[in-house]
């Protein structure tokens, strides 16, 4: 699809930025220049601004109606951005992928069962499993010799002999960045049918894949959509996380069955702007994304340049997907000190690693969906921390 938005988008500066009101900005003194929270620091696509403009006008602040517009949006969108078939009757909305993933699971676990992760992976997962009274069990990834990250099958395989209820997948994968390749996602399949594990795949980030990588969809591979249900949302992409929509999907009667289960309020979760704003997004923001994945891209390789150049002793594998760099730091300590380092010496806001999970001890993760200039000082805050 030809652009017809301006790339890369542009970015307010930092004294405007700082009058946001999200998380991001409120996590930190004022001095310190936060690149932790996964928010882009983008102006909203000019079809989502829109929409809840003429909200507001017209005063359509009630409760959303979900069906059945959301599933034709979802539908339309993963056919065009992945050749990904979706029954729009087999969406049901939520009010976002956490809550999603938190009503999944206690639908299919008693408390006591065991639910698998792959760490380093989104802190909130661990959470999801404790918020249902469930045990964790990890299966890490595996690192490659490239310093990459795959699932590790021999791990899962291990894992899924102990019978467990569910095993939450992150694909895109959050921190690393990668991007699950078709091969992965069969055998993935094929172990949970084997063991008769329920996949919740965690979704987000799929709109985010960057130049170089393919999202496959879960459901689209070969026997997964028996064992296995899908989390979207625009949320990341679009930058709506606090308008609460997401949508669970289906592909076939035994999973129909689980989403079945879950709360019937839940329909009424879902945050009216957030329904507006995903419709917006799905159906007329393909060109705005086009151009925030290519501005994305750009920006990973200037971060590249960047850390080569000021932080040549923190390795990275660059993420085919996400706007999320996960650094390797340990030449510069391990635990969470590195992250110490550089928001009480550099001050600048990152995430720690061990809060993805043991992996991650001595990394950290940046936001780089933000300007050139502010990812530029970003970094040489962290050199002067680190160095």
């Amino acid at each position: 699809m030809a652009l017809d938005v301006a790339v890369p988008l542009p970015v307010d500066d930092l004294a405007t930025l700082r009058r946001r009101r999200s998380a991001k900005w409120r996590s930190h003194d004022p001095d310190v220049l936060p690149l932790p929270v996964a928010e882009t620091d983008f102006a909203l696509a000019p079809v989502v601004r829109d929409v809840l403009r003429e909200a507001v006008e017209r005063s359509d602040t009630g409760y959303a109606m979900t069906e059945p517009e959301l599933g034709e949006a979802v539908a339309g969108f993963a056919g065009r951005r992945w050749g990904w078939r979706v029954d729009p009757g087999a969406v049901t909305g939520a009010a976002d992928v956490g809550v999603a993933a938190v009503e999944v699971l206690r639908a299919l676990c008693e408390p006591g069962d065991a639910v698998v992760v792959s760490p380093p992976v989104y802190p909130p997962f661990f959470h999801w499993v404790d918020e249902v009274r469930a045990r964790l069990v990890e299966a890490p990834l595996w690192q490659t010799h490239d310093g990459g990250w795959r699932l590790d099958l021999d791990a899962l395989e291990s894992a899924f002999r102990g019978r467990p209820r569910a095993y939450v997948l992150c694909s895109p994968h959050n921190p690393v960045g990668r991007v699950h390749d078709r091969d992965e996602l069969t055998a993935l399949a094929r172990l949970a049918a084997e063991h008769e594990v329920t996949v919740v795949a965690d979704e987000i980030h799929a709109p985010l894949v960057l130049p170089g990588a393919r999202f496959t969809p879960f459901l689209t591979v070969p026997g997964a959509a028996e064992v296995g249900l899908s989390l979207v949302s625009a949320s990341k992409a679009f930058n709506l996380a606090g308008l609460k929509c997401a949508a669970i999907v289906t592909g076939s009667d035994s999973m129909a069955a689980v989403a079945a289960r879950l709360p019937p309020d839940g329909r009424w979760r879902v945050g009216q702007f957030g329904l507006l704003a995903t419709l917006a997004a799905f159906t007329a923001g393909d060109a705005w994304l086009d151009a925030l994945v290519a501005t994305l891209d750009l920006r990973r390789a200037e971060l590249g340049d960047l850390l080569a150049q000021r932080l040549p002793q923190v390795r990275w594998q660059p993420p085919e997907a996400t706007y999320l760099a996960w650094l390797d730091c340990r030449a510069h300590g391990d635990g969470g000190s590195p992250r110490t380092a550089c928001l009480t010496r550099g001050r600048v806001g990152l995430e720690a690693g061990p809060a993805f999970g043991a992996p991650g001890s001595g990394w950290v993760r940046l936001n780089f969906a933000t300007s050139s200039e502010i990812l530029a000082e970003g970094v040489t805050r962290m050199a002067a921390a680190l160095t």
